[in-house]
């Protein structure tokens, strides 16, 4: 029997947000995306609706079967701790809570490695928080992808960065045994294994790190 289901996108203008949308326009068994965005920049296309919002107060949603959500920033790119904090906890938790009222059954977002809500690092504890905080809205499902360093092509990247993760992705193949989890992994990757979790038969709530990302992708 042919599946027919519809989405609700935040975060289509990033790295691995902007993978996700072109595997969701492409897959058949999608027949509308809603992209939540601050402002028209993405192509047009016949599944496609850009919905323009305010993240600190939305709308109502579209109805959707599933939600995705690739939002997140740096601390460095935020410019201070109360502002990654409002993009990568209250802006999630927000559109997590839009989504249910529009009737969403599963949810999935992009956390981090290392999150908890108990770490001395913010960055982590965020991340662990916005986690915990996912739990208790109420979804049928919340699939949480939580990789290392995440790969591709970025729109602005300065030297150092080049640099950095450069060589972190040489040292990929020396991350072994319990060191797996810290290796490098494609964005394109994680937007497929997102896909491939919402198909799933899982219920309840699910963590994948980067080596149980990169099986999924391959489902």
């Amino acid at each position: 029997m042919a599946t027919s289901r519809t989405a609700l996108v935040a975060g289509a203008s990033g790295l691995t947000g902007g993978q996700l949308l072109s595997h969701l326009l492409a897959d058949d068994r999608y027949t509308h995306v809603t992209a939540l965005v601050r402002k028209k920049s993405l192509r047009a296309n016949s599944k496609l609706a850009a919905l323009v919002v305010d993240f600190e107060e939305l709308p109502a949603l579209p109805t959707a079967d599933d939600a995705y959500c690739c939002l997140g920033t740096t601390i460095k790119k935020a410019g201070s701790q109360a502002a990654f904090r409002q993009v990568d906890f209250e802006f999630v938790v927000n559109f997590a809570r839009a989504a249910k009222q529009a009737g969403v059954k599963r949810f999935l977002v992009i956390s981090s490695l290392g999150a908890n809500a108990r770490s001395a690092v913010f960055y982590s504890r965020v991340k662990g928080e916005m986690e915990n905080a996912l739990r208790k809205i109420g979804f049928d499902t919340v699939h949480i992808f939580q990789p290392s360093l995440i790969l591709g092509e970025r729109k602005v990247t300065r030297p150092a960065e080049r640099f950095g993760i450069a060589a972190f992705q040489a040292l990929g193949a020396l991350m072994v045994g319990p060191m797996r989890k810290y290796r490098p992994i494609q964005s394109a990757t994680i937007a497929q294994a997102m896909i491939n979790a919402a198909f799933s038969a899982s219920r309840g709530t699910s963590a994948y790190q980067s080596v149980a990302i990169e099986t999924l992708a391959k489902r």
